[in-house]
């Protein structure tokens, strides 16, 4: 079963500053849904003999279209529509994350290095758990500091961000602070990976190598072209 739930929890002393990685500090569950999904989408690929199977995990009709109305980091607000055209890559995290979203992040800066110039036609949206500490402007400074030409940085009202989340199946708690104020945010790790026409195509797990990775959306964007 793929590890596609985690559970992290924000560093002492410094509530308000965005966390660094902490390997020890993870602790992987496993969320059924998301897993099932996976399953079933084997399956598929399987049973499909037109053309090669992806190397990622092909979740081709069994998740719903890229669509949302959120705030972008620049604290203006932004439509999945602003993406079209572009390979979009979405992942939920929150910027006090001590080790799985900064890894994440690092790993998906390899993929466009593996990418060249294909790069420019993928965008990396980070939608955060966190909506109460992570401001327009605190994302905007996380996500700057991996890549500020590709990521983007989305936050949103609890309500935008519990339906965004229910609509592509993630899972995600927020826990009661302790007395140091530290608390812990149990989140999906995958990334939701959308073609240029905005369909839900393939999923990554952190299993998966950024070489891996930037094979299937090399093809994807080929195939767009």
């Amino acid at each position: 079963m793929l590890p596609l739930f985690h559970a992290v929890r924000a560093p002492r002393g410094a509530p308000d500053q965005p966390a660094q990685p902490s390997p020890s500090l993870r602790r992987r569950f496993r969320w059924s849904p998301l897993a099932a999904l996976a399953c079933c989408s084997v399956l598929l690929a399987a049973c499909s003999q037109n053309e090669p199977p992806w190397q990622l995990t092909n979740v081709s009709g069994h998740l719903p279209d890229l669509a949302f109305s959120l705030t972008g980091d620049n604290g203006k607000p932004v439509e999945a529509s602003a993406f079209k055209g572009d390979t979009t890559l979405v992942y939920f995290g929150y910027t006090h994350c001590p080790d799985v979203c900064p890894e994440t992040m690092a790993r998906l800066m390899q993929v466009l290095a593996k990418l060249g110039p294909d790069a420019q036609k993928v965008r990396i949206l980070f939608i955060t758990v966190d909506p109460a500490r992570d401001t327009p402007k605190a994302l905007h400074d996380y996500v700057g500091a991996f890549d500020a030409g590709h990521a983007r940085g989305l936050t949103g009202t609890d309500g935008q961000i519990e339906s965004l989340a229910k609509r592509y199946r993630v899972a995600y708690q927020m826990e009661k602070r302790d007395p140091s104020g530290n608390y812990e945010v149990t989140h999906s790790s995958a990334v939701y990976i959308f073609d240029a026409e905005g369909h839900a195509r393939l999923l990554a797990t952190d299993s998966d190598l950024p070489d891996t990775i930037a094979h299937d959306l090399r093809r994807m964007i080929e195939s767009s072209t």
